[in-house]
């Protein structure tokens, strides 16, 4: 009775360790997608990025997209990436809003094994040993085909107002000093490089650069204002969509320069390429769009997560996912990579 027993034993623990193996080996993997801000239409992109790959996935994966309702200071992102530490998600990509604030969030992932990428905003220099890799744009880029718009409509040089996000967003200092050093022809040694003042024609006006803290209304509110302080100014070049993403208080102000827009007496032109901005553009609202592929974004993180998770190499580091750069004339044929 007892060889009975415990062969019986000895036979139900091999069911029990081959049950929990095949449980380990179909466990479905949780990866949350954190954006500086979830009202934002930038990261829807990236969200249904995420979520294609999920459904590619069939089960191996879940999307947990979970962000602030609004970009704030980059605090309240950082206290949910340290939540998301607390409940051992499986991995983590975020967008920093305040790259100081997400490092010091980001402290305990390693020792929870708990793989992390960035996306379309990248951590300080100095901290990059935290997350194994970055996907998203070439910031710097962005501000460099900003530049080179404005620079093709205004070859004279002129007065300039760069918007900008959050002042500790490290992806918008970085776009900011592509057009600074693009316009006075000199690289600065860190972002957001050196202010404008006279370098190769061009000068920044008083009260710029503005911060939005991707607050759309008062972007608007900003762009009104300075456009009416400054009737005169050559350039006004938002680091993001800003303004764009709320189109009607947008067009209201917009349509009020259109002809110069027209003419080339003011270079509009603004990063991001949402459907929803190019048709602004189509309207002769702006001169020019440089996009980034948020799509794309969302995509290849799942999939570097999974990668990651399963032992296989992280992304090279940095993984660029590319620009579109559009005017009015290409704007049928410029958007390329993603959805």
């Amino acid at each position: 009775m007892l060889k009975y027993l415990l062969t019986t034993a000895i036979a139900a623990g091999a069911l029990i360790a081959a049950a929990s193996g095949a449980s380990a080996a179909d466990k479905k993997f949780t990866f949350a997608l954190v954006p500086k801000n979830t009202n934002n239409p930038f990261f829807d992109q990236a969200l249904a990025g995420c979520k294609k790959a999920e459904k590619e996935l069939a089960g191996k994966i879940e999307c947990l997209y979970i962000g602030p309702g609004e970009h704030g200071g980059g605090d309240e992102e950082a206290q949910i990436v340290a939540d998301l530490i607390t409940k051992k998600v499986d991995g983590i990509g975020v967008s920093p809003a305040n790259a100081a604030a997400m490092a010091a969030a980001l402290q305990g992932a390693k020792a929870a094994n708990i793989p992390v990428l960035t996306w379309d905003s990248d951590l300080l220099e100095k901290d990059k040993a935290l997350r194994a890799a970055y996907i998203g744009t070439h910031n710097y880029d962005i501000g460099v085909n900003i530049a080179k718009l404005v620079m093709q409509i205004k070859p004279k040089g002129g007065t300039i107002c760069i918007q900008s996000g959050g002042a500790a967003a490290a992806n918008h200092n970085e776009r900011m000093q592509g057009i600074r050093d693009t316009l006075s022809g000199k690289k600065s040694a860190e972002a957001p490089g050196e202010r404008l003042t006279g370098q190769n024609g061009w000068t920044e006006v008083a009260g710029c650069p503005l911060y939005t803290n991707d607050d759309f209304a008062v972007a608007n509110q900003q762009m009104e204002d300075i456009l009416n302080k400054y009737p005169d100014l050559d350039a006004f070049t938002p680091t993001g969509g800003f303004p764009q993403f709320l189109p009607d208080a947008y067009t209201k102000t917009a349509e009020k320069v259109k002809d110069k827009i027209a003419s080339g007496k003011l270079a509009l032109v603004v990063a991001d390429t949402l459907p929803v901005q190019i048709d602004l553009m189509k309207k002769g609202l702006s001169a020019g769009q440089v996009g980034q592929r948020p799509f794309e974004m969302g995509y290849k993180v799942m999939y570097s997560l999974l990668d990651m998770k399963e032992g296989k190499p992280a992304p090279k580091d940095p993984t660029y996912t590319g620009l579109d750069v559009c005017t009015p004339k290409t704007a049928d044929t410029c958007i390329g990579g993603g959805s």
